[in-house]
């Protein structure tokens, strides 16, 4: 599922409130067991609220929202953009880790003569997309002054869709030539420009905050498996007490009840299917193996009766445990 980190879309509701968007305009969001708030949105809900920003209210509302961004609402990575030695680490922990807040794009970085270019890879396919290829474009800005201390502007900016009908409003925010149906999204920096160095460069914090996000970059990649395992190893010591809770399980992990909801979505999975696994994978072995009865291996499995056992047992194998134990 392509997402949208919830930091980003919290800023942009309440931009579009802040400019007098009706409350019960902006689209709900999608909420997980338990009526949490996730932490990221699915993007074409990002895409729709840009969309319906640029409908309702003045024009360049995708802009402002660019303008207003603060480090702080990128997270993680807005922190170690503050600390990076030169403007130009901005672009390059981008390319790396913007993964975090939203997987719709990717960034690339090149340097043509004396200048650099930042691409931004995302075509353009709805109105929303574009309106938010915008707001990229007005955050860079904003970021690179931010992080310098001075009041660099890009030398070129490039959209690939059409402009809207304020072309003044592009000039007030990037202050150089914007073009339109253009190849590709990008934005110009001198190369000079961006090799100066921030203004709170910290290379110790900055190598802390790198690692904290690779480990982050390199969760979303292979952690699946291992909170699979995670989950099933909890669930197995505490079923003899009884079911388990999802509370329960993600206190254990360290994680919220929204945050692991989030996790097993994104990994095709939900918490109670994961329990009735466990307690098939374990009934299955103690029936095959060892000589318990079906009443201990009930309670061994959570359940407080072995008829509710039988009648689970049967729905997991189309066998009873007395069927299943004869032909195993």
């Amino acid at each position: 599922m392509k997402f949208t980190s919830i930091r980003l879309y919290d800023k942009m509701v309440k931009q579009v409130l802040s400019e007098g968007l009706p409350q019960d305009a902006i689209p709900s969001i999608p909420l997980v067991e338990g009526n949490n708030r996730p932490e990221a949105v699915p993007a074409d809900l990002f895409f729709e609220l840009h969309e319906i920003a640029h409908e309702q209210l003045p024009t360049g509302c995708a802009l402002r929202v660019g303008s207003n961004m603060e480090m702080d609402d990128y997270g993680v990575l807005g922190l170690s953009w503050k600390t990076c030695s030169q403007a130009r680490d901005l672009f390059d922990r981008s390319v790396r880790y913007f993964n975090l807040l939203t997987n719709t794009y990717m960034f690339e970085v090149k340097d043509v003569g004396d200048n650099s270019r930042i691409y931004l890879h995302r075509e353009p396919y709805r109105m929303g997309v574009a309106r938010s290829n915008e707001a990229t474009f007005s955050a860079t800005v904003t970021v690179v002054q931010a992080i310098t201390g001075k009041n660099f502007y890009p030398t070129e900016v490039c959209f690939q869709h059409e402009p809207h009908e304020n072309l003044q409003l592009y000039q007030e925010t990037f202050r150089c030539p914007v073009k339109f149906n253009q190849a590709n999204n990008y934005i110009a920096y001198r190369t000079e420009d961006l090799n100066t160095r921030t203004a709170k460069a910290d290379e110790s914090i900055n190598r802390f905050l790198r690692d904290r996000m690779d480990e982050e970059a390199k969760g979303i990649e292979i952690s699946a498996y291992k909170l699979l395992r995670d989950i099933k190893k909890l669930v197995t010591n505490a079923l003899p007490s009884g079911i388990p809770g999802i509370e329960h399980i993600s206190e254990s992990l360290g994680l919220s009840k929204r945050s692991l909801n989030r996790r097993l979505a994104e990994s095709g999975h939900n918490f109670r299917t994961l329990v009735s696994q466990v307690q098939q994978e374990i009934s299955e072995e103690l029936l095959k193996n060892t000589d318990n009865t079906v009443g201990e291996i009930a309670f061994r499995t959570g359940f407080s009766e072995q008829s509710a056992f039988n009648r689970a047992f049967k729905r997991w194998t189309g066998l009873s445990p007395a069927e299943f134990r004869k032909t195993h």
